[in-house]
C-alpha cells in the first residue's frame, strides 16, 4: 500500500512560485509513475503533470507547460510541482496520485491512478 501526503500550498501572488511536495511511503513506490491533479471548487478534477517510475519521462498539460515541472527523487521517496508563474487560474486543490501499473509509461487520465493523498490548497490572487 502506498500513502501519499502532499504539502508546500498556500496562497501566492500572480506571477510567484511554489514547490508543492508529496511524501509518500510503501516499498512499491520506486516501481509507478506519480501525477500531480488539481480540482477547483465546483469543477471536475484534471491533470496536471506525470512522471514516470525512473523520473525519466514526464508530460504536462498544456496549461501548465512550460511553468510547472514535476520531478522525483525515490530515495526519498518524494514527488514534486516546482510551479513558476503562477496564475489565478492555477488556483485549486493540488493531489498527488500513484498509477495501477508498475514500470508504465505514465498516465494523463486520473482513471489510471490508484492510490490519492489529501491534497493542499493553491491559492493564487491577482
Amino acid at each position: 500500500q502506498v500513502q501519499l501526503v502532499e504539502s508546500g500550498g498556500g496562497l501566492v501572488q500572480a506571477g510567484d512560485s511554489r514547490r508543492l511536495s508529496c511524501a509518500a511511503s510503501g516499498r512499491t513506490f520506486s516501481s509507478y509513475g506519480m501525477g500531480w491533479f488539481r480540482q477547483a471548487p465546483g469543477q471536475e478534477r484534471e491533470f496536471v503533470a506525470r512522471i514516470n517510475w525512473s523520473g525519466a519521462s514526464t508530460y504536462y498539460a498544456d496549461s501548465v507547460k512550460g511553468r510547472f515541472t514535476i520531478s522525483r527523487n525515490n530515495a526519498e521517496k518524494r514527488i514534486y510541482l516546482q510551479m513558476n508563474s503562477l496564475k489565478p487560474e492555477d488556483t485549486a486543490i493540488y493531489y498527488c496520485a500513484r498509477e495501477g501499473v508498475p514500470y508504465g509509461s505514465g498516465s494523463a487520465e486520473r482513471e489510471a491512478y490508484i492510490s490519492w493523498g489529501q491534497g493542499t490548497q493553491v491559492t493564487v490572487s491577482s
